[in-house]
Order: structure tokens, then sequence, then C-alpha cells
């Protein structure tokens, strides 16, 4: 018997769906968020809305595919049997080259971030001894240095231990809660409770909903900044092979679970907002864990920031374990440069020993780019290539998924109306959705930011960014062919 036995009940399936999207991009997020915004808390507020809207309306029509092919998981997988292995295969090229690297080595750089905060908090004079330069502690090369160590250990615990790599995980989807409930609760009280200035009239959380809007266009911005916080819903489809009848609960899990997502998130903002001035929120510096300090007080509040640290630790080790397997998933298929190197497993580790390096290598180059062309003092090291590699690449996901859609809605004719053309419609309307906010937000808004500055300049990094993916997938389908010439001879 080689079947997954169906050993999951409802209840389960919702707690698995919420742990799994739940992670570290709402703490990295959500000051982004505000300053997408220009500190107005009912955009942001909407902007997490509607970013959790996006994600129900792909995750319902995944779901449908998940039941349609109840032994396949896994984008690549769902690729494969809509469109073919070749659009299978481009899709994970783009996951191990692009997307799993960004954002790992991202998560290595939070992670260095809230660590860096607990360390300097707890020793005021930490920072004293710290030279001085344009990032600040916590975001200078001091945490650059911590990044590349704790993506180095990351890698070492997946290669060599897969084992302490799976308790990890499960000890941390717990430690990550704490800190969202927490100030989610205690953080809209802290608003509602404290003035902005003493004798004020307005408390905290008033002064920060009465910001003005500036323009509603930064909707976009913050729209796309939050899919970062909201990834990871597509591996939640993966369960219902070992769900009891699947074909009920599975939708209801993903629904259920998407509902408590979005609920948590947005009053973790609210929290958040309610916890410090927006001003000081937006600092890049100071921002959420800022809110943490005042709110608990500079013991537990710092406590609370180790846990965040704890928290995003667990997800940089859940996306290292995805990212080690990344050429190896494609090597197993054939494809791929040398896949008879790459889709070899070590006989002590059980790991595909040979991906692993190439992952760690690829996540330290993309570590090394975030930082050039987002932390860098001065002028982005990559001049006009610079762009913000934890958005573009997650929202090249929901482009990619489009296709999947059409297809599956021309030849799923073995499943429901509402199944084949209502819910995978909705899904093409996110997405395309998704796809043009990230256009704007990364291509129309510098451009004409940059146009209006005294001395205009040409800024639109969503251009650069297409060169640089196209430039990858070349190279894909260059290694896709030449593994294929190579059979035949």
């Amino acid at each position: 018997m080689n079947e997954l036995k169906k050993k999951y009940g409802l209840f389960t399936a919702i707690c698995m769906v919420v742990g799994i999207v739940i992670g570290s991009g709402v703490f990295f997020k959500a000051q982004t968020v505000l300053d997408k915004t220009a500190g107005n808390m009912l955009q942001g507020v909407l902007a997490w809305i509607i970013g959790g809207v996006i994600m129900l309306s792909c995750i319902l029509a995944f779901s449908v595919l998940a039941q349609k092919y109840e032994k396949v998981n896994g984008i690549v997988d769902y690729a494969e049997m809509t469109i073919g292995n070749k659009y299978g295969y481009l899709i994970g090229w783009f996951m191990t080259s692009l997307y799993y690297p960004t954002m790992t080595s991202i998560l290595a750089w939070v992670s260095a971030r809230y660590l860096m905060t607990f360390i300097c908090s707890a020793n005021p004079g930490f920072v004293m001894h710290i030279p001085a330069n344009a990032g600040g502690t916590v975001l200078g090369p001091e945490t650059m240095t911590v990044a590349c160590f704790l993506l180095v250990l990351s890698f070492a615990i997946n290669a060599l231990s897969p084992k302490i790599a799976g308790k990890i995980q499960v000890s941390t989807t717990v430690i990550k809660l704490i800190p969202l409930l927490l100030m989610a609760v205690v953080g809209v009280i802290y608003g509602f409770t404290h003035p902005v200035t003493e004798g004020a009239e307005l408390t905290m959380l008033q002064a920060n909903f009465s910001q003005p809007v500036e323009s509603w266009s930064y909707l976009f911005s913050a729209v796309v900044a939050t899919a970062f916080a909201y990834e990871g819903w597509i591996i939640a489809t993966s369960i219902n092979a070992e769900l009891k009848n699947s074909k009920r609960n599975l939708p209801i899990a993903l629904v259920v679970g998407g509902i408590i997502i979005i609920a948590v998130y947005v009053f973790y903002f609210i929290g958040v907002a309610g916890g410090a001035e927006v001003s000081v929120l937006r600092d890049e510096s100071q921002g959420a864990p800022a809110a943490f300090l005042n709110v608990f007080g500079p013991t537990f509040g710092n406590i609370l920031n180790l846990f965040v640290a704890i928290s995003c630790l667990g997800t940089l080790n859940g996306l290292m374990l995805g990212c080690t397997r990344g050429l190896f998933s494609v090597s197993v298929r054939g494809y791929g440069p040398r896949p008879e190197i790459f889709k070899q497993v070590d006989k002590e580790t059980n790991m595909p020993v040979n991906s692993c390096v190439i992952a760690v290598l690829l996540s330290a180059f993309w570590l090394l780019y975030f930082y050039g062309a987002n932390l860098s003092a001065g002028k982005p090291w990559f001049g006009l290539f610079s762009f913000d590699s934890s958005e573009l690449p997650i929202v090249t996901t929901y482009a990619l998924y489009i296709p999947i859609f059409i297809s599956f809605m021309i030849k799923a004719k073995d499943v429901s109306f509402v199944k084949r053309f209502i819910l995978p419609a909705f899904a093409i309307i996110g997405s395309a959705a998704m796809v043009f906010m990230a256009v704007y937000a990364h291509g129309i808004a510098p451009y004409q930011a940059a146009q209006n500055a005294e001395e205009p300049y040409f800024s639109c990094p969503v251009i650069f960014y297409l060169i640089i993916f196209a430039v990858i997938m070349a190279a894909g389908v260059l290694v896709m062919n030449g593994t294929k010439k190579k059979a035949k001879k």
C-alpha cells in the first residue's frame, strides 16, 4: 500500500491551513504597508483585506484542482496536469532559480533584523560599539553578517539533519502566533487608552486612523506588499490526499482558514498602529518592534521581539527545506542541467546534497542582491536593475497561475459549471489585478515620481525585473533543450 491514509478531519485541516500560511511576512510587511499608504490606516486595513480576498479566490480555484487531481500537489504538478510537462518544468525552473532563493534570502535578513533588534534592546551599550552607517544598526552591514550566518546555519541543518529541521518547524509554529495574537488584542486596547501627547484628545489609534489620504493610488503598492505575507497558501492544497471527505472538507478548510488568516493579519496591523505613532512605525530603523516595546514595556516587549525572530527562523527553515529540493525536483523529471548529478540522494542523510549546495549559493547571491538593491548606503549597487526582490517574484507566480486556470476551464469537462468556470474566473481576475497593481507600484508610480523630481531621471524597476526574469527563463529553455538533445543521443 503506497496510498496515503485519510486521517485528517476538518478542524485539523483548518489548523494546517492557518499554520502553513501565517509566517513572518506580516511582521516584515506591516511596516511596508504603512509606508506605502503614507501612514493612512484605513488604506492599510483595506490593503490587507484586498490581498486576502485575492488569496481566497486563488485558493478556491486550486482546491478544485486538488480535488480533481487528488494525488497531485504543488504548483509544478498542477501545471503539468493542466498544460503539460514543459510548462511544469519552466515553473519549476523559476521556483528553483528565482522564487525560492529570493524568498529564503529575505527571510534570513528579516530573521537577522529582529534578532539584532532583540540584542540591541537588551544591551543598549552594544549599539555604541557599532560603527555608524547609513542604514543604522538594525539595517546595516552588521545585520547582513548575521543574515549570512543564519542562511548557512539553516542550510546546514536541512542538509545534514532533516529530522532536526522538522522538529524546528513544528516548535516554531506555535511561537509565531503568540506575538501576533498579543499585539492584536493588547495593541488595540493600548491605542485607545493612550493619548498621542499629554492632554491630547485623540488617542494613539484614533490619531493614526485620522491620517489624511494623500492618494488612493498608494493602495496598489500596499496590496502588492501584502502578497509576501499571504504567500504559502498553494502548499495548503496538498493536504487533500490525506483529508477525510476531501471534496467537502477541503474547500471549507481553505475558506475558513483563509478568513482566519485575514482577520489575524488585520487585527495585528491595527494593534501595531495602536502601539506607536505613524512616524515611528514608518521609520525603517524602528518599525513594528517599537510598537512591541511601547505596549509591553522594554523587558516583555523585547521578549516578544525575540519570539518574532524565532518565528522568522521557523519560516526560514521551511523555505530552505523547499529551496534545497528545488533543482532536485527538476532533475528527477529528467530536465535541467546535469540531472543525473542533481537528482542524487545521499545515503546517510537521505538528502539531495548537490541540489542543496546550489540552493544555498543562489540564496547567498540573492541576499547580496537584496542588500545592494534596497538597503545599501547611497545609490543602489545595480543601478536601473535594482528591484524589490521580496515582492516581484511572488507576483510573478500570480501571472503564472493564469494559464493554469484557463487551461483547466478548457479541459475540465467533468466538473460542475461553478467549479469549471466561476471559481477559476474569479481567480483569474484576482491574479490579473495583483499583476496590474504590481506593474503600477513598481513601474508606473516610480516612473511618474522620477519625472516629477527636480532633476528628472528614468526609473521603472518592473521593466528591468522582467528583463532579468526573461534571461533566467531563457537559460532554463536552453538547458531544457540541451537535456532533450543529450537524451536523444
